[in-house]
């Protein structure tokens, strides 16, 4: 379970002293745990699932990405240096992604297997297409090519 792994690895970069690692991981955990008390609310007492947690990771990825972009245009080379350090620590606990190919490759078997055929179809695409490659694609850009598949 990727929980348990986050946990494991925070012992374990605590006992090695990896202070970026350990910092970066304790992020992840405390948005972990408000995405957990956000389920509470909504009766789901076990916390959220792996799904939920891939997403939430590459949601995290995003926001430093974009922040990098940010940095650089300020000049902050230090700031840049530490984003990207974050994303590799983050990356680690992401499945393989799929090339651009294999997505585009991916989203044209769900089009044709769900039987999408236009843009109002583009929500169920998108719902089965995170059902089955959960951290394995980035949704922002997937979103893209099916609206201009079905488009």
């Amino acid at each position: 379970m990727l929980r348990a792994r986050l946990k494991d690895a925070l012992t374990s970069a605590m006992k090695a002293k990896e202070n970026v690692t350990v910092a970066t991981l304790r992020l992840i955990l405390a948005a972990l745990k408000d995405r957990d008390i956000a389920a509470r609310s909504k009766g789901n007492f076990s916390g959220i699932e792996d799904v939920a947690i891939l997403e939430m990771l590459q949601s995290m990825i995003r926001q430093r990405e974009e922040s990098i972009a940010l940095y650089r245009n300020a000049g902050r080379d230090d700031l840049v240096e530490q984003e990207t350090r974050e994303i590799e620590i983050i990356s680690t606990f992401l499945p393989a992604q799929l090339s651009e190919e294999d997505m585009l490759a991916a989203i044209r078997e769900t089009i044709d297997e769900i039987g999408a055929t236009s843009l109002k179809d583009m929500g169920r695409t998108m719902g089965t297409l995170k059902e089955r490659f959960a951290g394995q694609m980035d949704f922002a850009r997937a979103s893209a090519i099916v609206k201009e598949q079905l488009g």
